[in-house]
């Protein structure tokens, strides 16, 4: 399919940090795909918590298979829009790639370890990581760190970025990734399609894993607009229909209203435009997007979800939990107590590796470490949820 005027073109890549000669077969963004998908951090994703822990079931979602959902989203929109359809699954494969174990919780922890130990170190956030991933940590190339990608799959990877962050990076790679962010510019329109996919993908998932969790009823569904009237149309084309085949049509029918609505509002929005190519679209305001009607709607759902999923008591409890699992380790690899790869790093840098040892562990890691550590087992049979 060939590709609209506005779509990133690898032929017009701005290139890698190192340059490279170019691949017999593959164009840079199925390079770009490729080399994440062969990652360790990206096997790590398979271990890596969504919102229920890794151990609270085998069919929960973990960061892995979030990913590869956002990925089939955003190349079925990209596929109707003329975007990268490449550029797209290599954004949305790598844009988790930083995140610590324990979803957000971990996260959270981390930060308030990483300004506690060193306040100059502006914490810690996961797409920052998630960049430095790619091109500091991994470590598979001989004439690199990282993975050496192409600009325009590390600007869709770096999805936010605080002044401060955008500055320090800046100062690094002049006129790079953080360079949007200062001079209020947009990333190219697949890395915004991916920012959406990455939203559509969540919040449709999460209401299947809160449900299949226990800790979200059918019933409850009936109070957000959008999945009440996907739950309508099931019941009207196939009365008495219940249990999971329910479930899975109404989520089937979320999905679908969602992706032609960004499909269909982002065709105007580009049409508005008018843009001649990928660059200039960067110059004009965000263009791939929700319907305002639609945009109301996931908001609806978003703030279900908070008040009756991840504020849930069972879910707050875990996340105490985690949260204390990733101070503890924190607080005894700083204090020597246990042994990291230091790899000889002192002051500021020191506890820059030591988070960037603990956000690479999966869940089952951090626990074993922390068990191994402490004797004693955070989570047992008595705290896990009892998926259907």
């Amino acid at each position: 399919m060939a590709l609209a005027p506005y779509a990133s073109d690898p032929a017009r890549s701005r290139g890698r940090r190192h340059p490279e000669p170019p691949a017999p077969t593959r164009d840079d963004y199925q390079r770009d795909r490729d080399r994440i998908v062969h990652s360790t951090a990206f096997r790590r994703l398979v271990y890596k918590t969504q919102v229920f822990l890794n151990h609270e079931g085998d069919l929960f979602r973990t960061r892995l298979t979030h990913s590869l959902e956002v990925a089939q989203l955003a190349r079925s929109i990209a596929r109707a829009l003329g975007l990268n359809e490449d550029l797209v699954e290599a954004i949305a494969l790598a844009h988790d790639l930083g995140h610590t174990p324990f979803g957000h919780a971990g996260q959270d922890a981390l930060d308030r370890c990483l300004r506690n130990a060193d306040p100059a170190s502006g914490g810690f956030e996961h797409n920052l990581q998630s960049l430095r991933v790619v091109d500091q940590l991994e470590e598979r190339y001989a004439d690199f760190d990282g993975l050496n990608l192409s600009f325009e799959t590390r600007e869709g990877i770096l999805k936010h970025c605080s002044g401060r962050h955008a500055r320090a990076l800046e100062a690094v790679e002049p006129g790079g990734v953080a360079r949007r962010f200062i001079d209020g510019t947009q990333p190219s329109l697949e890395a915004q399609l991916c920012n959406l996919a990455d939203e559509i993908a969540y919040n449709s998932h999460d209401v299947d894993d809160g449900v299949r969790s226990g800790l979200i009823g059918i019933e409850q569904l009936e109070e957000v607009p959008l999945v009440s009237r996907c739950l309508a149309q099931v019941r009207d084309r196939h009365p008495g229909l219940t249990g999971r085949r329910l479930l899975y049509e109404t989520l089937r029918r979320l999905l679908s209203v969602q992706v032609y609505d960004v499909i269909d509002a982002s065709r105007v929005a580009l049409a508005t435009l008018a843009a001649a190519d990928a660059d200039a679209a960067r110059l004009g305001p965000p263009v791939i997007g929700f319907s305002p009607s639609m945009r109301q709607e996931s908001a609806a759902l978003k703030r279900f979800l908070f008040r009756c999923l991840y504020r849930h008591p069972q879910v707050l409890a875990t996340t105490e939990r985690a949260q204390g699992v990733v101070q503890e380790l924190f607080e005894a690899f700083d204090a020597g107590v246990a042994e990291w790869p230091q790899r000889g790093a002192t002051g500021s840098d020191r506890h820059r590796a030591l988070a960037d040892h603990i956000a690479g562990m999966t869940d089952r890691y951090a626990l074993r470490e922390h068990r191994r550590m402490t004797g004693r087992d955070v989570f047992d049979a008595e705290h896990s949820v009892s998926p259907e």
